[in-house]
């Protein structure tokens, strides 16, 4: 039996999310279903995390048991032949027989893209998140820092979370200007609750509009009350950076 880790990319826009859900196009489904169109086995494909619907990844990880002898530079190009043009396998992998794409991983980034532009885009209105008010960068960058370390995130998590602790470690975490009045707010983490990721850039949005000062961040962490921290943003400028295991 093999152990087979892929590298994944996708548009999340028409998909309910990664989860097999009955009745709904969902991302997990569809790859499992191209691994059975190839190897003739009906596997389940373990994810690094779920995404939600609309939500995109440029590395997500997963990894499935197999008994193909198919040579694993060959699981790419079959797969990507069997799949919708928004999912692409960037990389196979055989991996050790315990590997598990969630139990497994050390670190993850997520990048969450907003165009700060006074009219927004036709052409990427569904990969990014167009707010027409000028945000202050620079109380943002100062902002986002007080969210590194150790915390109980409670205050930036939705309702319906399972996790039985609210406890998280972000490692690093970053508020980037890029070209053509683009943010990018990028963190990485030991691991993140259901919609973390919009609402900690929601609360930086609310801070760039000036409705929060960046010190008061530290008291919203503490605090854990939801209604204190900013509004979950959309789904559809948040992207699955990279999950690393090492």
């Amino acid at each position: 039996m093999r152990n087979i880790k892929l590298t994944i990319e996708y548009d999340g826009k028409d998909f309910n999310g990664w989860q097999k859900q009955p009745d709904k196009l969902n991302i997990q489904g569809t790859i499992e279903k191209a691994i059975e169109q190839i190897t003739g086995e009906t596997v389940d494909l373990n994810a690094s995390g779920r995404t939600d619907r609309g939500v995109h990844a440029l590395g997500q990880v997963a990894n499935f048991k197999t008994n193909s002898n198919l040579p694993i530079e060959k699981f790419p190009i079959a797969l990507n032949s069997n799949l919708k043009k928004s999912i692409r396998i960037k990389q196979a992998e055989e991996v050790e027989e315990n590997f598990h794409s969630r139990l497994s991983c050390k670190r993850k980034t997520y990048r969450y893209v907003i165009n700060n532009s006074q009219y927004g885009t036709a052409i990427y209105r569904n990969l990014e998140t167009h707010i027409p008010m000028k945000l202050d960068i620079e109380k943002m960058q100062e902002a986002v820092k007080y969210f590194v370390g150790e915390h109980d995130f409670k205050a930036f998590k939705a309702s319906g979370t399972s996790s039985k602790s609210s406890v998280r470690t972000i490692f690093d975490a970053k508020v980037i200007k890029m070209p053509d009045d683009k943010i990018w707010i990028e963190l990485t983490g030991s691991g993140f609750l259901y919609n973390m990721v919009r609402i900690i850039s929601g609360t930086l949005v609310d801070v760039g509009l000036g409705k929060i000062e960046p010190k008061e961040i530290e008291n919203i962490i503490k605090s854990e009350k939801r209604e204190n921290a900013g509004k979950t943003l959309p789904p559809q400028g948040l992207y699955l950076l990279n999950v690393e295991y090492c």
